[in-house]
């Protein structure tokens, strides 16, 4: 079933110490087709990230900053922005990393994937692998972590571990309802096997990634741990997913 085209769009991005990265990025993002708002997240960053969106947000109404007192981790930040995003009116949101290993020229193609789904994640993995400057040993990881978890939760996708993702109203509602554990980019599985065990739409729309250009990565042992230890947490039911019935399109 075709849906109608999204209208009111957003674009949330989770940050900490990007503000060499969001110099250029939300430019890039407040020029793209649709006039998205966006919404960048960010726990008080020591590099004087919160000062360079105050500047920014004086000029341009479309860009919301949301700059929280501490690092409370990437999950509970995308949450943050998701919930600011309804509270804005949105009708799709798009997330993405701040670091321009996606490129934001794709997002129009996600918020159009949505008119027949509910979820579009930008795979790099479908269709074949589709990613720049990766050492040979991330790349057999990344593949590992995806085969792992399509095992464990029965997720018919590539690249459940993208962030980078469009999400009509209609689901970021039925997370709404959910209540998340993740913390770290486990976070990223989690909601879209909640939300495929609330019987809406995934599709993927194949994408370039390129390895980050400035800043350093995030990931850490605890997150990685966690990434192990949640699937097998929410397949056996150690969380409760998946009680309700999928919302009316």
């Amino acid at each position: 079933m075709t849906m109608q085209a999204p209208e009111k769009q957003v674009v949330v991005v989770a940050a900490y110490n990007e503000a060499a990265n969001l110099e250029r990025l939300v430019p890039a993002l407040l020029g793209l087709p649709g006039a998205p708002t966006v919404v960048i997240v960010d726990d008080n960053s020591p590099d004087g990230t919160p000062a360079l969106l105050e500047r920014f947000a004086a000029t341009e109404p479309r860009l919301v900053p949301l700059v929280r007192p501490a690092k409370e981790g990437y999950g509970t930040a995308v949450l943050a922005g998701f919930r600011r995003a309804l509270e804005l009116g949105a009708d799709a949101v798009a997330t993405l990393d701040a670091d321009f290993s996606h490129d934001p020229a794709d997002v129009p193609r996600l918020f159009a994937a949505l008119t027949d789904a509910d979820v579009a994640v930008g795979s790099r993995y479908i269709g074949g692998i589709r990613i720049i400057n990766w050492h040979i040993s991330r790349l057999f990881l990344s593949l590992f972590a995806n085969r792992y978890v399509k095992t464990i939760l029965g997720l018919r996708l590539e690249d459940a571990t993208s962030g980078f993702r469009a999400y009509r109203r209609a689901a970021l509602e039925v997370l709404e309802e959910e209540t998340i554990r993740s913390q770290g980019y486990s976070f990223l599985v989690e909601v879209l096997y909640r939300l495929h065990r609330r019987g809406l739409r995934l599709t993927e729309v194949p994408i370039i990634y390129s390895e980050r250009r400035e800043g350093q990565s995030k990931m850490s042992r605890k997150v990685i741990l966690e990434a192990m230890v949640r699937p097998w947490l929410l397949r056996l039911g150690g969380l409760r997913v998946g009680r309700r019935a999928a919302p009316p399109r």
